[in-house]
């Protein structure tokens, strides 16, 4: 792995599925791969993700800042939306960060005109409908996600900006068909098994299918977004 002195905005996702069509045809580091620990980076930008979670976003930003000084930490990746009016694909870009579990906040500072502004509520295990409408009620949440706390907690340990760009993932009526029990040790998602699962109950069958054209939008609308953030920021 080759560090770098230039200082570039990191991107730190949970799952590779959601930046894999970013990275295409980036610098690796294989041997990250034996930890799950996947790591991209070109002249522009870091991209680490390393699982579900914060102990594995932990184990991104690290593996992330070993390649050199970082102009800012930015939560990026799948969420499911409290807000009934958001819908897949939809892009939340929070100026505000809660840790449901420890009750911490983070305030993003971020222009009074710029859109799509929320607030952003970590939990540790994947929301469903009850859970959301929850977090909606608690909080005014405008979207649920994994990890985005535990960055901006490094972020702000280490006096760097912090930003979250999330994509939607499933609305705030969408019933996730049991995720939690398909998540790896080091925080990957076990799809052999999880299709595995489904195909043998057809009721899963249509909400699977939705799932996994929502999350491909999610992902296309991600990547837009994350360019048009190296865009506005480059320099």
């Amino acid at each position: 792995m080759n560090a770098s002195a230039q200082s570039r905005p990191v991107f730190i996702a949970a799952l590779r599925r959601e930046i894999a069509d970013f990275t295409s045809g980036w610098k690796t580091d294989a041997a990250l791969l034996r930890r799950g620990i996947y790591l991209y980076w070109n002249d522009q930008a870091v991209v680490a993700c390393a699982g579900m979670g914060a102990r594995r976003a932990a184990l991104a930003v690290e593996a992330a800042l070993a390649l050199g000084t970082a102009r800012a930490l930015i939560s990026v990746g799948w969420a499911g939306a409290c807000d009934p009016s958001l819908a897949a694909g939809d892009i939340v870009r929070a100026n505000t960060v809660i840790d449901a579990r420890t009750g911490e906040r983070f305030f993003l500072q971020r222009g009074a005109t710029e859109p799509e502004q929320g607030t952003l509520v970590t939990v540790a295990a994947p929301a469903g409908i009850v859970e959301k409408q929850r977090l909606r009620a608690s909080y005014n949440a405008s979207a649920v996600d994994m990890e985005a706390a535990a960055v901006a907690h490094l972020a702000r340990a280490r006096d760097m900006p912090f930003y979250a760009i999330k994509a939607i993932s499933d609305n705030a009526d969408f019933e996730l068909p049991g995720m939690q029990r398909f998540a790896s040790p080091t925080g990957q998602f076990r799809e052999a098994a999880f299709a595995f699962h489904v195909a043998l109950r057809p009721q899963l069958w249509r909400p699977v299918m939705t799932m996994a054209r929502d999350s491909k939008l999610a992902a296309q609308r991600l990547h837009v977004a994350m360019r048009a953030y190296l865009m506005q920021h480059s320099g």
